[in-house]
């Protein structure tokens, strides 16, 4: 997993350095499975329940699962990007929300609070924890800082499949659920709304947008529970954990 989640982060921070007015999600798509293959792996999402692309790619109030198009970036704009690799039968899966050139404070201010709300959920990754101690420290921090989390859609457990037992929410009564234990992998990911937590999703049956067409902040990475403390498996080739 660790070698599925290298592919992951190094496919991020090369699509990353692509974000810029005038280039669209299509061409980051392309970019991503062509790194994907290239490193022996296959892009997850693609096929994925008919998913017809290698990112999902969610623009502005579109908060997770947007299609890539030919829609190009524009200045202020903010992109979500969904990204999974599977190597020799494991998963890989993170996500990172980019600004287009110079966005408003508001938009700044909840990029890093969903940001961080992600490393508070980290540090309670480790055995004798429950669940729901990092559900809460996502619900936590973004509710003290004026934002909500998304409801209806969740982080997961991971490993030969994308998406495995238990499922993760962004919010829940710390103290209650699974007891994690050494060797739990999990993909965390906030999502957090600059307005209500409430979502609509499209005629296209994937893509999700905030109800009150406010703007939406998403960050992933895969935890793995050790003896040691959480383990981010989709860190950098350098180690680095980039978001």
């Amino acid at each position: 997993m660790r070698r599925a989640g290298v592919i992951v982060a190094e496919t991020l921070r090369a699509l990353r350095k692509m974000v810029a007015p005038g280039v669209s999600t299509l061409e980051l798509d392309a970019y991503a499975e062509k790194t994907i293959r290239s490193a022996g792996a296959y892009p997850t999402f693609k096929g994925y329940r008919g998913f017809p692309a290698s990112i999902c790619a969610s623009v502005n109030d579109e908060v997770v699962h947007g299609i890539p198009s030919t829609r190009q970036l524009r200045e202020g704009d903010i992109i979500k990007i969904d990204c999974g690799a599977t190597l020799d039968g494991y998963v890989g899966d993170a996500a990172i929300t980019v600004s287009v050139g110079n966005v408003n404070p508001e938009i700044e201010k909840l990029m890093q609070v969903t940001r961080d709300s992600l490393f508070c959920a980290v540090q309670q990754m480790v055995p004798g924890n429950r669940l729901y101690d990092v559900s809460y420290a996502v619900q936590k921090h973004v509710e003290e800082n004026g934002f909500s989390v998304v409801r209806d859609f969740c982080g997961h457990g991971i490993g030969q499949r994308m998406h495995e037992d238990p499922q993760v929410p962004n919010y829940g009564r710390p103290g209650t659920g699974l007891k994690l234990k050494e060797g739990l992998v999990l993909a965390i990911e906030p999502m957090v709304n600059v307005g209500t937590h409430e979502v609509n999703i499209l005629p296209d049956g994937w893509t999700v947008k905030t109800k009150d067409g406010k703007p939406s902040c998403h960050f992933e990475h895969t935890i793995a529970v050790t003896e040691d403390g959480p383990v981010v498996l989709t860190a950098g080739e350098d180690g680095e954990v980039a978001l």
